[in-house]
C-alpha cells in the first residue's frame, strides 16, 4: 500500500493548490462503518463531519449498500433521454416531502449545480440577473455560484453574470444589528431589504438563503426572519430560494426542511437539495412550482442528474431515515451533544460562542480576551480532535474560525458524549495554549514598559 506522505506528494503533484486538505498530515480514509472511518494506517476514528455532511445516515448503511449494489448490476446509466422508475420514485417522494405545492423536481449531480439551475429557473421567470443573497453565505463553486457567495474566503472572483446585493440577517451574533433582541433584529434587516429594494432598478429575480449557513460557520437568523422577508418579497413579485443543501432532511432535528423554522411564510418558491440524500452518492436538485420549474423554452438533458444508481441510493438512504425517525433522533442526540459541549466550553476564554440545532453545531473560537475570529485556534482543535479519534470540520467568515460538527443522523448517546469528551480536551488544549501565548506577551509587555519607564527616570 502506498504510504499517505507518498500520495501526499502525488496529490500535490497533479491536483490543484487551493484543493484545500485538512491537517498537517493529511488523511486518506480506506472505509467506514456506522458513525465510524477508518485511515490508511488502520486508526479508527469517530467522524464528526460525515464528508462534509454528505454521510448523512451511516457509513456503509446496508441498504443503501445494497440497493447500489442490485442496481448497478442491472444497468448503470441511460440519462434523462429515457423514463427512468428510480428517478420517477424519488421524485415523487421529494415532491410530497417539499411543502410547496404543485411541485416540480429536476435531479443534478451536486448542490452548486442544483443552485446553478435555480438561478437559471429564476432569473428566467422573472426576466432579471438581479439576485439577492445574504452576507457570509455560501451556495457553491461554480461561476454563478461564486458570483452569489457573501463569503469572501469562498469567493475566488467578483466576476459574475448576476448583480448581486446582499442582505443584512444570516448572522446574528455579528454585525451592526446584533446588540438588538430578536424582533429588533429582524426588523432591523427587514428595513435594510425594503431600503435596498428602493435603490434597484427594474426587478429583482429572488432572494436564494441558507436556513442555516453552512460553510459560514453554522450561523442563522432569529426564526421568523425569512417570513417577515417574504412578506416584503411577495410585495414586488420576488422569488424565494431555500438553498437546503445543509439543512434538509431533518438535521436541525425540529424541522425537515430548514425554512420550516420560518413556516409562517409558508414554502418557499423553490428548495435546493443535496449531500445527505445520497449518504454519498453524488445527489442534488431542485424542487419548484410548476410554472416556475417549466418556464425555460429551450430544451435541456442532464447526462449524469437522475442516474438510476444514484435514485436507488437516495430511495433507500430516504426510506431508512423515514422509517427510523432520524430527524427525531437527531432533536434528542443532537441537544444533548449541544449542552455537553456548552457546559464544556464555560470559561474558556477561547470560546466566543456554542451555537447549532439539532446535529448541526458551531463553536466559534477568538483569541482569549478579544472578539477575534482566531483560525489558528481552530486548527490546533482540529488536530487535537484528530489525535484524540475524532474528525471534525471548520468554517466561518474569517478563514476557518468555527468548529463545525455534524455527524450522521444516527448518532447514539453513547457516541455524542465520547465525541464531546474528546472535544472538550481539544479546545481546553487550545485554550491553554492561547492563553499562555496571551500571558507571556502581557509578560514581555509589562517588561518592556518597566525598563521603558526606568529608563525615563
Amino acid at each position: 500500500m502506498t504510504e499517505p506522505r507518498d500520495l501526499h506528494e502525488r496529490h500535490r503533484a497533479v491536483l490543484p493548490d487551493w484543493l484545500s486538505l485538512y491537517y498537517e498530515r493529511p488523511l486518506e480514509l480506506t472505509h467506514g462503518e456506522g458513525r465510524h472511518v477508518w485511515d490508511a494506517d488502520g486508526r479508527r476514528y469517530l467522524d464528526f463531519f460525515g464528508g462534509i455532511l454528505t454521510t448523512m445516515t451511516a457509513h456503509a448503511l446496508p441498504e443503501v449498500t445494497k440497493a447500489v449494489s442490485e442496481q448497478a448490476g442491472r444497468i448503470l446509466h441511460t440519462s434523462t433521454l429515457y423514463l427512468d422508475r428510480p428517478m420517477v420514485e424519488l421524485a415523487e417522494r421529494i415532491a410530497g416531502l417539499s411543502g410547496i405545492p404543485d411541485a416540480r423536481v429536476f435531479f443534478t449531480t451536486s448542490g452548486t449545480e442544483a443552485n446553478d439551475t435555480a438561478l437559471l429557473l429564476a432569473t428566467t421567470y422573472r426576466q432579471s440577473n438581479q439576485i439577492l443573497a445574504m452576507r457570509n453565505s455560501y451556495h457553491g463553486r461554480s461561476f454563478s455560484a461564486v458570483g452569489i457567495t457573501g463569503n469572501r474566503a469562498w469567493s475566488p472572483t467578483s466576476l459574475s453574470p448576476l448583480q448581486t446585493l446582499y442582505v443584512h440577517g444570516g448572522v446574528r451574533t455579528r454585525g451592526p444589528y446584533a446588540h438588538l433582541d430578536d424582533a429588533e433584529f429582524t426588523a432591523a434587516c427587514v428595513a435594510d431589504l425594503e431600503d435596498m429594494l428602493g435603490q434597484t432598478r427594474g426587478g429583482v429575480a429572488a432572494l436564494i438563503a441558507e436556513p442555516v449557513q453552512g460553510v459560514g460557520g453554522f450561523t442563522a437568523p432569529p426564526d421568523g426572519l425569512y417570513a417577515a422577508f417574504r412578506e416584503v418579497l411577495q410585495q414586488h413579485g420576488i422569488l424565494w430560494i431555500s438553498d437546503e443543501v445543509q439543512t434538509g432532511w431533518g438535521r436541525t432535528g425540529d424541522h425537515f426542511w430548514g425554512w420550516q423554522a420560518h413556516g409562517a411564510a409558508g414554502p418557499p418558491d423553490m428548495l435546493t437539495f443535496a449531500k445527505g440524500i445520497g449518504n454519498g452518492m453524488s445527489i442534488g436538485g431542485v424542487v419548484a412550482r410548476a410554472d416556475i420549474m417549466n418556464c425555460l423554452d429551450a430544451n435541456s438533458i442532464s447526462t449524469f442528474g437522475g442516474s438510476p444508481v444514484t435514485m436507488a441510493a437516495g430511495n433507500a438512504n430516504l426510506i431508512h431515515l423515514l422509517e427510523h425517525d432520524l430527524q427525531g433522533n437527531a432533536r434528542r442526540v443532537g441537544g444533548l451533544l449541544l449542552e455537553r459541549l456548552r457546559s464544556a466550553c464555560a470559561g474558556l476564554g477561547v470560546v466566543r460562542e456554542v451555537r447549532g440545532r439539532g446535529l448541526m453545531i458551531g463553536v466559534e473560537l477568538v483569541r482569549p480576551g478579544t472578539d477575534e475570529p482566531s483560525p489558528e485556534a481552530a486548527s490546533l482543535v482540529l488536530e487535537a480532535a484528530r489525535e484524540g479519534g475524532l474528525l471534525i470540520g471548520k468554517g466561518g467568515s474569517h478563514l476557518g474560525s468555527v468548529l463545525r460538527i455534524a455527524p450522521p443522523l444516527s448518532l447514539t448517546v453513547a457516541e455524542a458524549e465520547e465525541g464531546a469528551d474528546i472535544l472538550a480536551r481539544a479546545l481546553r488544549t487550545a485554550d491553554g495554549a492561547f492563553n499562555g501565548q496571551a500571558a507571556a506577551g502581557t509578560s514581555q509587555t509589562g517588561t518592556s514598559q518597566d525598563t521603558e519607564g526606568s529608563a525615563g527616570q
